[in-house]
């Protein structure tokens, strides 16, 4: 799915998760809008004598919620028409450059050409240090590398962060939370446009300052020279003819220079010296307009070329992760794709068989009727979680979702529970959830007054320790699943898949 289909069900999935008590969209309102997205998707399908895709049924079902929600919430139809980030900056920067880049002579004396122009210089070297940082980058293995902050990125790709007034709670929320959700979600479309816009502004800076040049020529007599309290000519000479050799071994037609040049072009009191130097002006002027376009010019636009491309090629083919368990579900709606599987790791917590159907149920309500369980040995109590464990996360062929297990009854323990988290956190690609088991505790403590306080105070206890370990909790009761329901993996809490 291309961009903006992908920002819509991104939407759709964060207003449906955050809706939890069917304020907003009614459980009719959601069957609808599924049996109308897979009916609409069907069609496009024979027309397009192709199969009936979860791509084509989730852009339907978006549309048709998203088209309900703006019937009846005003405000929520002004937030879709307000365009997210801040499209007109990816064309205002490379004009804006190239008008800087035109006023940066102005610095200097109108009617000289330095031949050591610290503001031509300056754009070259700047320039050369860029392309080596560049390739630095590219040979460091690593995915954090970019000069990009996350609150430009977010900026850029959501705007400002504001929900519309007069909407109800939940869909404040779910719009939060899409917010959030697509900063994130869309960071490499938007470092790439980023990276594009920036090498197309050092392009457009280089060249106007190279038009300038040439435009201040036509009607100024340039004087060309140098002066230097430091450097003689002899190093003025090796200097510039490291600069200018690229220019002057590709073109031939260009004029060279010797050091004699170099000798007689020192700026001079005398008249004699200042109409040698302005025979030469228009010499110099060419190698550094030539330097400048095959040096900086150029290779900006390659690059800016490639960044284009593939923000072209993220914008067609969002990279939008359909194995989060809501997609799942819808999918297992219409019989798409394949069983999802919640693999399940127990941790100090041995289920017996009417616990084990509970967890049947647990993945069915959250990832679709044909959900499947695969079941882990449990992990003892203390035993070092990479030994228990073993390669055991390494496979992960066909698991949709990783579980760790926990019993409410157990009191979290950093060097333990979270040692065991920690490990799963590291070593899981698509994230972690913890499943918290309330079943033993309210057996234990079943008539006993004040339980449902220390239940709810234990449920804050691990809710707080999982965030401080990178995950998140969600209750369940094993022994009656129905206690907890799961609704298109809006109660399943997870890190978001990417």
């Amino acid at each position: 799915m291309n961009e903006q289909v992908a920002r819509r069900v991104v939407l759709v999935r964060a207003i449906e998760s955050a809706d939890t008590g069917h304020q907003v969209l009614s459980e009719d309102d959601r069957k609808y809008a599924s049996r109308s997205a897979r009916e609409l998707a069907a069609w496009q399908a024979a027309d397009s004598k192709a199969a009936l895709t979860q791509e084509h049924f989730l852009e339907q079902r978006s549309e048709q919620i998203i088209k309900r929600l703006a019937e009846r919430t005003p405000a929520f139809a002004g937030f879709q028409r307000r365009g997210l980030g801040l499209p007109g900056i990816w064309a205002a920067l490379p004009i804006l450059a190239l008008f800087a880049g035109a006023l940066l002579d102005r610095v200097a004396d109108p009617h000289r050409v330095d031949l050591l122009s610290a503001p031509l210089l300056f754009i070259i070297g700047w320039n050369l240090l860029v392309y080596l940082i560049l390739l630095v980058w590219a040979l460091i293995p690593s995915r954090k590398t970019g000069w990009a902050g996350q609150g430009l990125l977010r900026r850029l790709s959501v705007g400002k962060a504001v929900t519309p007034r007069k909407l109800p709670s939940a869909m404040a929320t779910g719009i939060t939370n899409f917010m959030t959700e697509w900063a994130v979600l869309s960071e490499p479309l938007t470092r790439a446009r980023l990276s594009r816009t920036v090498h197309l502004s050092a392009a457009a800076f280089a060249l106007g300052a190279v038009l300038s040049l040439y435009a201040r020529g036509l009607l100024t007599q340039y004087v060309a020279g140098w002066e230097s309290t430091f450097l003689d000519a002899r190093q003025v000479h090796t200097l510039l003819s490291w600069v200018f050799a690229p220019v002057l071994f590709l073109f031939s037609f260009l004029q060279g220079f010797s050091l004699a040049d170099i000798e007689s072009l020192r700026f001079a009191s005398g008249a004699a010296g200042a109409v040698q130097s302005s025979a030469g002006g228009q010499r110099w002027v060419h190698l550094y307009g030539a330097t400048i376009l095959l040096l900086v010019v150029l290779p900006r636009l390659i690059l800016a070329g490639y960044q284009g491309w593939r923000a072209r090629r993220l914008a067609r083919r969002f990279p939008l992760e359909l194995e989060h368990p809501y997609f799942r579900k819808l999918a297992d709606s219409i019989g798409a794709g394949t069983p999802a599987m919640l693999r399940v790791l127990p941790y100090s917590f041995t289920l017996d068989e009417a616990r084990d159907r509970g967890l049947w149920t647990v993945a069915a309500m959250a990832l679709g009727a044909q959900a499947r369980v695969l079941l882990r040995p449990t992990v003892p109590y203390g035993e070092e979680p990479k030994e228990a464990l073993g390669d055991t996360l390494s496979d992960e062929a066909g698991v949709t979702v990783t579980a760790a297990l926990f019993s409410l009854a157990a009191t979290p323990e950093k060097e333990n529970h979270g040692a065991f988290l920690d490990h799963l956190v590291r070593n899981s690609r698509r994230g972690v959830a913890v499943l918290l088991d309330e079943s033993s505790m309210t057996e234990r403590g079943a008539g006993q007054a004040g339980l449902e306080a220390r239940v709810n105070e234990r449920i804050a206890l691990w809710r707080q320790f999982c965030s401080f370990h990178g995950t998140a909790a969600t209750v369940v009761n094993l022994v009656d699943p129905a206690r907890h329901p799961i609704e298109l993996g809006a109660g399943l809490a997870l890190p978001e898949l990417r």
